[in-house]
């Protein structure tokens, strides 16, 4: 696959919409690590990337026509693997995030829990603990995801 300097390189990349492009690149900056890597106009769209997972991308564009920021009744979440949730939490809720489902625990090896930014996202904070087969807690291995080394 031709990679683009001017396009996301991530096979799938979230678009939200938000009524302010420029706070939310410094929001999803400096709360959850993202870094700018493409700017379309000062207040158009951007294109945003974790530093240590390439594959890892967003775009926030700008409120139009047929786009319009989330309204109350979620159709989306957007998960997103860190290495400290609570850390992660207590940031965000510094910088205006609600706490939408307090940390937890869970049988599946995972800490989450579920901030709403000040856009209108809901973001669900990912901290692996352990490494669970899925049949351990009632899941089932369908395809198996390819390991690190194959």
């Amino acid at each position: 696959m031709i990679t683009n300097r001017s396009a996301p390189h991530a096979r799938v990349t979230p678009v939200l919409t938000v009524a302010d492009v420029r706070a939310a690149v410094v929001w999803y900056g400096e709360v959850l690590g993202f870094v700018e890597h493409v700017r379309i106009g000062e207040g158009h769209r951007a294109q945003l990337g974790l530093p240590d997972a390439p594959a890892a991308e967003l775009v926030v564009a700008e409120v139009r026509p047929g786009r319009r920021t989330p309204a109350q009744g979620r159709s989306h979440q957007v998960m997103l693997k860190v290495d400290d949730v609570a850390a992660v939490v207590a940031a965000a809720v510094a910088r205006g995030a609600t706490v939408a489902d307090p940390q937890r625990d869970w049988e599946y090896g995972e800490r989450q829990a579920a901030i709403d930014d000040p856009f209108g996202h809901q973001w669900v904070l990912n901290q692996t603990l352990t490494d669970v087969a899925p049949e351990e807690w009632g899941g089932e291995t369908v395809t198996p995801r390819p390991t690190a080394a194959g």
